[in-house]
């Protein structure tokens, strides 16, 4: 059943119709209570109060698989305004971004340029980037991209997938560059050939993977909302005694909120991974396509007052 849930949600994500419907009428269908709005501007209130409430946060421009030289140029400068912005209000937040939606399939120099731009104006106030991880036909050119621009910026992170069969040997190769690194399942649609398709394989391998990633001494955020994941996470490092400032949860906006709150009441850093934009309908698609569970966090997510 699970597998069949997981390929009827990527079905689902890929529906151009349902795609436009989400679109028009993102509210009636509950986008609010997964976005943080159509725009930063929306958000900035948002992410004011999970600061508040003792949440860090990570916020998302929606959009991916861009394929005009405008449309990119214009995803850029949203992403350099929107760290201008952090800045300005003094929000504890890092960005996210995706490198299809800064030039990635249209060109190497094009994509190189935008996230040049982007991570010096996010040096200047401190501010993390980390290049979300797409799927696996991508994958090694987007992690080439990450070690070419962690030569230069420190302020970079990037996302290993564990149901890929690689993900060790790319954990291997960015030893050398201390990573902090955010440690998923994986959210495309991929073939046996590349991918694990069995969730025990998939759940053992990112256990194993937080281990390495803890064990080597780097920066560890496990996103998860997975609670055998997370009770993991803790009595590991709870038996080395690791330092709470060593790792962290994340967990999507609108998806189990009382787990985040009480992680956070446990002395536990959590960030809030909040998207935006009106492009969100694949994104929640896919979020359900993880985790079966993830369909009940979020019809009680859209569902409440």
């Amino acid at each position: 059943m699970e597998a069949i849930s997981r390929r009827f949600f990527l079905y689902l994500s890929n529906n151009k119709v349902l795609d436009r419907l989400a679109k028009r009428w993102g509210s009636r269908f509950g986008a609010d209570k997964i976005i943080g709005g159509e725009n930063f501007s929306q958000a900035i209130p948002l992410i004011t109060q999970l600061n508040r409430d003792g949440f860090q946060v990570t916020v998302d421009h929606l959009g991916e698989f861009v394929n005009s030289v405008e449309v990119v140029r214009e995803h850029a400068q949203e992403c350099i305004q929107r760290i201008r912005a952090i800045a300005y209000h003094q929000l504890d937040t890092e960005i996210s971004v995706k490198l299809t939606s800064l030039g990635l399939d249209i060109s190497h120099d094009l994509v190189m340029e935008h996230m040049e731009l982007i991570l010096s104006t996010a040096k200047e106030s401190g501010i993390t980037v980390t290049i979300d991880m797409e799927d696996s036909s991508r994958c090694h050119a987007i992690l080439e991209i990450y070690k070419t621009l962690r030569r230069k910026y420190e302020n970079l992170g990037t996302v290993i997938q564990s149901y890929l069969y690689r993900s060790e040997k790319d954990m291997d190769d960015l030893q050398q560059f201390a990573p902090y690194l955010r440690l998923v399942k994986g959210a495309y649609k991929e073939s046996s050939k590349v991918a694990f398709l069995d969730k025990q394989m998939v759940d053992e391998n990112l256990k194993h993977l937080i281990k390495k990633n803890l064990l080597n001494g780097h920066y560890t955020a496990v996103a998860s909302h997975d609670d055998a994941m997370i009770d993991y996470t803790i009595k590991l490092v709870e038996e080395h005694k690791i330092p709470n400032d060593r790792f962290e949860f994340q967990m999507l906006y609108g998806m189990r909120n009382q787990l985040q709150s009480d992680l956070v009441k446990k002395g536990y850093t959590v960030r809030i991974y909040l998207p935006y934009g009106e492009d969100w309908y694949g994104y929640f698609m896919r979020r359900l396509a993880e985790r079966p569970a993830n369909v009940a966090f979020a019809l009680k997510g859209i569902l409440s007052k």
